[in-house]
């Protein structure tokens, strides 16, 4: 098994470096304080071919492999998870889902103009009652023949009221339990689709974050993904990808509060030297520095057993589970390396740490992974 980066992964890691620091640095703290949406960054993250990255071409993608894909999350998530989680569900969740699992004509209508970045889209799972307990959807989707009548809630939608094209998982059939669960495309502007307020969140505060209502909403039978009741397994295995990239986002946030550590620690003295010389800085750097390199390597690891057509159930499992531990971790650190200096916006790591959070809760939390990777190894 060889990491080693190719000349075209060295190549795609550079355009993320350049464009997270000349595109996403500057106004990304003002972004977070008035919670506003990367709109225009976003934009030119699509016309860079980065929201279908793993997109065949014949669908206006860049087909690039899984591998060259977490690449650039880290290094984007580096400066602005705000950007890189939308750069995530659009990869990862709609144009994955869409791609896999969807007819050439929902391929043609949405994932052409997703992929290209020309729209972005959302991924309608969570809900008041169902968050970690998936099985549990409240909203439902009413089999009428021609089409279907949508009615309930959704919570906490990344994209929320910005995408174009929201994949949402509905319960036809109580009786049928998961098996009687649909996952059905639904286009913004559709009669009785409503989008709810902006969250005021703790971190990833420029990312769209939404409440979205569903009252009487007719969607015809050909945006149904999948066979009837297929929407639960859609659910699921798309999940199982999404972690991936959740798992890269939290690589990049503990390495880009690392390098901002690093780099502080070699200009701030205390007692006469640079702190980096004080043995207490110096071991925490070091401690640092090692979880990072084992989180990128569990990430690493799960992104080729997706390249290489393996299960990786248990090797996404454990690569965000360990990484969005390590962006905690790494990021609480570097706060404390700054000081007083830490606490203050200007230096950046406040709202590393801030965003460092979510990455232990969505696209299922720590708690979730460790039943995934429990069930895998008792099975054994």
């Amino acid at each position: 098994m060889d990491f080693s980066l190719s000349e075209e992964q060295l190549m795609i890691q550079q355009a993320a470096r350049d464009f997270a620091q000349n595109e996403l640095l500057p106004g990304v703290i003002e972004r977070d304080d008035e919670q506003r949406f990367p709109a225009e960054q976003i934009k030119k993250l699509g016309e860079l071919g980065f929201l279908g990255m793993m997109v065949d071409s014949q669908y206006n993608g860049s087909g690039m492999d899984t591998m060259s894909y977490v690449i650039a999350m880290e290094e984007l998530s580096k400066v602005d998870a705000s950007s890189s989680v939308v750069v995530s569900v659009n990869n990862s969740l709609v144009c994955y889902g869409l791609e896999t699992y969807g007819t050439e004509e929902q391929k043609q209508k949405y994932l052409k103009r997703l992929a290209s970045g020309e729209i972005i889209g959302a991924f309608c799972l969570s809900e008041p009652e169902a968050g970690s307990d998936a099985t549990s959807q409240k909203t439902t989707a009413i089999d009428k023949g021609d089409h279907y009548l949508i009615n309930g809630t959704k919570n906490w939608i990344t994209n929320g009221g910005t995408a174009e094209v929201y994949l949402v998982i509905a319960q036809t059939d109580k009786s049928k339990g998961h098996k009687g669960i649909n996952a059905l495309i639904v286009e913004k502007g559709t009669p009785g689709f409503d989008i709810g307020p902006k969250e005021n969140k703790l971190g990833i505060r420029g990312s769209d974050t939404h409440t979205l209502l569903f009252n009487d909403v007719k969607v015809p039978k050909e945006n149904r993904i999948g066979e009837d009741g297929f929407g639960f397994k859609f659910a699921m295995k798309t999940l199982s990808g999404g972690r991936i990239g959740i798992a890269a986002q939290a690589l990049g946030i503990a390495a880009g509060a690392y390098e901002l550590a690093l780099k502080y620690s070699k200009e701030r003295k205390a007692f006469g030297t640079e702190i980096s010389n004080h043995q207490a800085i110096a071991f925490k750097l070091a401690d640092m520095h090692t979880q990072i390199q084992a989180a990128r390597h569990l990430v690493y690891k799960a992104a080729w057993d997706k390249d290489q057509g393996n299960n990786y159930d248990l090797s996404g499992a454990m690569a965000k589970l360990y990484a969005s531990q390590v962006a905690m971790e790494t990021s609480v650190e570097a706060v404390q390396i700054h000081g007083g200096n830490g606490f203050v916006k200007d230096y950046h790591v406040e709202r590393l740490m801030r965003d460092a959070k979510i990455t232990q809760i969505y696209e299922g939390t720590s708690e979730i992974q460790k039943i995934v990777i429990s069930r895998s190894v008792l099975k054994d």
